[in-house]
C-alpha cells in the first residue's frame, strides 16, 4: 500500500494546490490512499463541509483536524454526516464526531487515528498516548493504522511515534505548518515524522500575510491574521507499506509547489 499523508492545507491558496497538484500526484506515484490535514482550509480556521467535499473530489480519502476543529461552529452540527472527516479522537467525550475509522482501498484496509497534543496547546484534551493504546486495541491486524497527532512539542510527538512503534504503519506529526527533516523507520516498523509541514503560500509566516504578522511582533497590538496568496506548495510524505500492513518499508518527503 502506498499513502499519501499531506500537512495542514491552509485557506484558499492551500487547496488550489491540491486540486492542481493531487490527481497528476497520484497517478505518478500510484497512491492508494490519501490522508490530509484540513484543520486550517477555512480562511486558516477550521473546515466547513463544502469545503471539505471540494477537497475529496480532488482525490483526498480522509480529512483530520485539530485545535481549529470548532472555529467553523456549522460544523457542530454536520460533523456526523461524514466519517471522512476526523476530528482528535482524544478530545473530551461528548464532542461530536469521530477520531478514528477504517476505510477501504484497493490495496486493503486502512484506519486513520487522529490525535491532538497537549503539551503547548490550548485545548482541553485527554491524554493522547492512552487515547491512542484504547484505539488501537479494537483494529489492531485489520490493515495498517495510521496515526497523526497534531501537536506543538516536537517531544511529545517524538514520545508518541516510540510509544507506538510497531503498533501503527505510521505515526506523523501536524500543526507546525514547518516540514521537518527527520524522517525516519522505527525499529519495529512504524514510519515516522515530526511535522508533515504546510500546503499553502510559503511566502508568508506559516501561511499567514507576513506583514501583518509581523506588526503584531513589532508592536503587539492584536490584528487579523488573514491567509496569504501566492504561489502555493504541496507537503507531505509517501509511506510504502509491506502487504500484510503491519510495517512500513519506506517514507518519504513530499514537496511540490503549483508550477
Amino acid at each position: 500500500m502506498r499513502v499519501l499523508m499531506i500537512g495542514d492545507v491552509v485557506g484558499a491558496p492551500g487547496r488550489r494546490a491540491v486540486a492542481r497538484l493531487l490527481p497528476s500526484l497520484r497517478q505518478r506515484e500510484k497512491i492508494d490512499f490519501v490522508v490530509a490535514n484540513a484543520e486550517n482550509a477555512a480562511g486558516g480556521r477550521g473546515v466547513t463541509l463544502p469545503l471539505a467535499e471540494e477537497l475529496f473530489a480532488v482525490g483526498v480519502d480522509v480529512l483530520t483536524l485539530g485545535d481549529h476543529a470548532w472555529d467553523q461552529k456549522e460544523l457542530l452540527g454536520q460533523i456526523e454526516r461524514d466519517p471522512r472527516l476526523l476530528r482528535p479522537h482524544n478530545f473530551p467525550p461528548g464532542c461530536p464526531g469521530r477520531g478514528f475509522a477504517t476505510f477501504p482501498t484497493p490495496a486493503g484496509p486502512v484506519t486513520v487515528l487522529s490525535l491532538i497534543g497537549r503539551t503547548f496547546m490550548n485545548v482541553v484534551a485527554d491524554c493522547p498516548f492512552r487515547a491512542a493504546d484504547a484505539a488501537l486495541r479494537p483494529v489492531a491486524g485489520n490493515g495498517p493504522i495510521l496515526v497523526e497527532i497534531h501537536g506543538e512539542a516536537t517531544s511529545e510527538k517524538i514520545a508518541l511515534g516510540w510509544f507506538l512503534d510497531g503498533r501503527a504503519a505510521a505515526v506523523v506529526g501536524t500543526h507546525t505548518h514547518v516540514q521537518t527533516a527527520d524522517e525516519t523507520i522505527r525499529p519495529r516498523g512504524t514510519a515516522y515524522i515530526s511535522d508533515l509541514g504546510m500546503t499553502g503560500c510559503p511566502d508568508s509566516v506559516l501561511g499567514r500575510d507576513r506583514d501583518a504578522v509581523l506588526k503584531k511582533f513589532l508592536t503587539g497590538v492584536p490584528s487579523r491574521f488573514e491567509v496569504a496568496d501566492g504561489e502555493a506548495v504541496l507537503e507531505g510524505v509517501l509511506v510504502e507499506i509491506e502487504s500484510s500492513g503491519a510495517r512500513a518499508l519506506s517514507i518519504r518527503r513530499i514537496r511540490q509547489t503549483e508550477s
